[in-house]
């Protein structure tokens, strides 16, 4: 049984992934690309243009691996093969094939990075920072949008992809919540605290003084750029750097480390684990558990300090 032709299986593949698994564009994109480079290399070894599903083999896996081996790190590669894991896996359930290859395949083995992450008293010292620049007389809108923008990050820990996509009428002022579109477009509701409520009505009356036209539209960007459209992500990143060097914090740390402050600021405070989960968006606890190795740092530096036969003893 030798299947579809790659770029009907793959087209298929793509649709199931958009309308029952319901994945994000950026999601469907990472897929496609993934997918797509290994047919490419797939179609190299055969010399024609025609690849069938059903023909690929473990050691045509294992050599494209190899073939990417010094120019991606072993996460991209392990992204590669779950691509193709769950490409096949999605053929096999569909009838459509008959073997999954992949899964004869070894999984390169990752470590877990620590994310970095502020302290208590270095984000303090930082939104302080943004604030006092926003507040000043002759602040402009953008600087008050910096400051909104990473309080709303600090308080809510949404993912800064979640950030940019929020309009003005998901941010609930009475309520105190923000309403979240997340990952396979489910929605959640997320607490915000007043600081980032207040930094937000500061930014949309800067913005909506300097910029008239802006005025009253709760379906508009929440966060705009400076040609009015939408913040990207990475333009978030690029803020966030310039603006830690601004206040003096040297700290590489990107917008996902503020997300990780504030999971790891919620944990070491006493919080349940399971309501971070929900806060953040995780499907699996298991993902949010990887905060733990700060709290239990935490205790283990109690415990050498305190213990009579600790290791430190």
């Amino acid at each position: 049984m030798s299947g579809p032709d790659w770029d009907s299986a793959q087209a298929l593949f793509l649709q199931y992934l958009r309308y029952e698994r319901n994945l994000s564009e950026e999601t469907l994109r990472a897929y496609a690309s993934d997918l797509s480079q290994f047919a490419g290399y797939a179609r190299g070894l055969e010399g024609a243009g025609e690849l069938e599903a059903g023909e690929i083999s473990p050691d045509t896996i294992r050599g494209y691996l190899a073939s990417v081996y010094r120019s991606l790190e072993k996460a991209s590669r392990a992204r590669k093969l779950s691509a193709l894991r769950s490409f096949f896996r999605y053929l096999n359930s569909s009838g459509l094939c008959a073997d999954n290859p992949a899964d004869l395949v070894a999984h390169p083995k990752i470590e877990q990075k620590v994310v970095s992450f502020l302290t208590v008293d270095a984000v303090f010292h930082f939104l302080e920072a943004l604030s006092g620049a926003a507040l000043k007389r002759d602040g402009s809108w953008r600087k008050a949008r910096n400051w909104a923008l990473f309080e709303s990050l600090y308080s809510t820990g949404i993912r800064v992809s979640e950030l940019v996509k929020l309009n003005r009428e998901q941010v609930i002022f009475d309520e105190g919540v923000v309403r979240v579109r997340g990952k396979g477009r489910k929605e959640r509701i997320v607490p915000i605290g007043t600081k980032a409520l207040d930094a937000i009505k500061y930014y949309i009356c800067a913005l909506e003084f300097q910029w008239p036209e802006k005025r009253g539209l709760a379906l508009q960007p929440l966060f705009l750029n400076a040609r009015g459209g939408r913040l990207t992500a990475r333009s978030v990143n690029r803020i966030l750097k310039a603006e830690l060097m601004g206040c003096g914090l040297w700290q590489h740390l990107s917008a996902h480390g503020l997300r990780h402050t504030f999971a790891t600021h919620l944990l070491n405070a006493g919080a349940d684990l399971r309501a971070i989960q929900e806060m953040l968006g995780h499907e699996s606890l298991s993902t949010t558990q990887r905060y733990t190795h700060v709290n239990i740092d935490g205790l283990m530096k109690v415990y050498d300090g305190a213990h009579p036969r600790s290791r430190k003893k």
